[in-house]
């Protein structure tokens, strides 16, 4: 964190003195591995953190689960905990917002609010059979024209459908309408709102189009749909906007702390990040850089089908404004590239030596690292490449070597963003970046010399939760509209391009010829 006005990520009540007396807002970001509550003030600061992680569960190879009970509880004593860190009491605080996971899918009775089964972690890819055979002869592309989507075992109606089918009974128990379906904003905006006393059971659009059942052009679930999934409607939330009181925290532990608070916003975690970045027009992308790579660009109030492999999402909504769409790209390998040059081939001892070795050289050496370990994400889908270091010379040194890593997930970003200006027609007008990899200041001088666009790096690094806190800041008018965030939004860094265009080129086609070399390796795949 590099805001002057957070020591460290968390300020343990001193910092809310230094940040004035309040009003604050609160944002909860339910992870995959863990769930925090972050207290921001009106400049967009930070000024309490709690977090705690919760269990992974693997019950066989490829599944992945949660125990949807333990995270609520989590998420209680995160809150409580954030709350008492600064300081403040309930009437500081002005509202509520929540961003989660996508995609992970739970079922609960909503006369007792127990959960029927784990939680189907986005990962999990048990439902891989379901979605071919709902492909039918159509294949992947079935309900890509109403939902944005490829079927893939990745989102949450399938997954709900496999519930039904194998926990004992749930199928009648769902007809019935005692069964409620969820993403994790649903489970926690229900339990904050009174669970089995009242709660309010929604989502946002955001979640909602990444289900496989809502369709993008009317912001509904889409009937058809759900029953060739055959997800029963009635346990469906209702699908709101990303901003807006959805209810207020009552009952539970958290009702006697927060009792009244307006519980305002829900937006999926890459979706709070775009907004958190303030990518409010046309053009404005972020991406995020952890050990995989998710880009978000803003498309406006155009649903945009793709025909370059990445997916069509929504971005966010406003209240009642009118939807904004984005197109989204993901790149499985970024971060995990440089750790398996540290653990498994022992170039470098830490993840930060790389750029100090890659910065020891000009260039690759004419070296291109093409990591497609699990084959190749957007904008290829190939399962059969695997990686591949191509150009090699008597030359080339390991610092070549850690160049070329570098360069790897710049290039990869590269494709990324010619395949959304490619369907979209809009050229990326700067690339606004979070996460992680987003310290190796060589690695974002080369983004922007491949982009040959600006590259930006925001004071406040947590652009999940801001997000989350700025839509529900919004919709209670703790900020008045999306110029005030903007204000707020402040660089630590910007990058911009320094590369001779000739050279780019040169240098970008000998990348795709290393990419084509990646093809095919995988003969007949079992």
């Amino acid at each position: 964190m590099t805001d002057a006005h957070t020591a460290g990520p968390l300020s343990h009540g001193a910092g809310a003195h230094s940040h004035g007396a309040g009003p604050f807002i609160a944002a909860i970001d339910q992870g995959t591995t863990s769930s925090r509550c972050i207290v921001f003030d009106r400049d967009g600061r930070i000024v309490s953190v709690d977090q705690k992680e919760h269990e992974q569960i693997f019950p066989k190879p490829g599944w992945v689960e949660h125990d949807a009970a333990e995270i609520w509880t989590n998420v209680q004593e995160v809150v409580a905990g954030a709350i008492a860190k600064a300081g403040i009491t309930r009437d500081d605080i002005k509202a509520i917002g929540i961003t989660n996971q996508r995609e992970t899918t739970l079922l609960w009775d909503k006369n007792t609010g127990e959960p029927v089964h784990n939680a189907i972690v986005w990962q999990d890819t048990r439902t891989d059979a379901l979605c071919k055979d709902l492909g039918r002869n159509v294949g992947q592309d079935r309900f890509r024209r109403e939902t944005g989507l490829p079927l893939a075992s990745y989102f949450a109606g399938p997954k709900a459908r496999w519930l039904l089918d194998n926990v004992d009974g749930l199928d009648e128990r769902a007809e019935r309408g005692d069964i409620l379906f969820g993403t994790m904003d649903s489970w926690v905006i229900w339990n904050l709102t009174g669970g089995v006393n009242g709660g309010v059971h929604v989502t946002d659009v955001t979640n909602a189009s990444r289900t496989l059942l809502m369709n993008l052009h009317e912001m509904q679930w889409d009937e058809r749909i759900c029953a060739s999934i055959g997800v029963p409607m009635q346990m469906l939330p209702e699908i709101r906007s990303s901003a807006e009181v959805y209810g207020e925290v009552k009952g539970g532990k958290l009702g006697d702390l927060l009792g009244g608070i307006p519980v305002a916003s829900a937006l999926g975690d890459q979706q709070a990040a775009l907004f958190g970045q303030t990518c409010f027009s046309e053009g404005e992308a972020k991406s995020t850089y952890g050990t995989g790579t998710f880009m978000l660009m803003n498309t406006g109030d155009k649903v945009i089908n793709s025909y370059s492999g990445l997916l069509t999402t929504v971005g966010y909504q406003i209240g009642d404004q009118d939807p904004v769409y984005a197109l989204e790209g993901s790149i499985a390998v970024t971060g995990s590239l440089v750790q398996w040059m540290r653990d498994q081939m022992g170039l470098i001892s830490t993840a930060a030596e790389i750029e100090t070795l890659a910065s020891s050289v000009e260039d690759n050496g004419g070296a291109y690292f093409v990591p497609a370990f699990s084959g190749l994400f957007a904008p290829y889908w190939r399962s059969d490449a695997r990686g591949v270091l191509a150009g090699l010379t008597r030359y080339v040194t390991k610092a070549h070597l850690a160049r070329a890593v570098l360069e790897a997930t710049a290039w990869q970003t590269r494709e990324i963003t010619d395949a959304m200006t490619k369907d979209s027609g809009v050229e990326l007008a700067a690339l606004k970046v979070d996460g992680g990899m987003t310290s190796n200041n060589l690695l974002m001088q080369t983004l922007s010399d491949f982009l040959d666009a600006p590259v930006v790096r925001p004071m406040v690094a947590e652009t999940t939760c801001l997000g989350a806190a700025y839509a529900a800041g919004l919709a209670v008018g703790f900020w008045p509209d999306t110029d005030a965030l903007r204000a707020n939004w402040r660089r630590a860094a910007e990058w911009t391009p320094r590369m001779d265009a000739d050279k780019r080129d040169r240098e970008y086609k000998s990348w795709l010829k290393a990419v084509e070399r990646t093809m095919g390796w995988i003969e007949d795949e079992e």
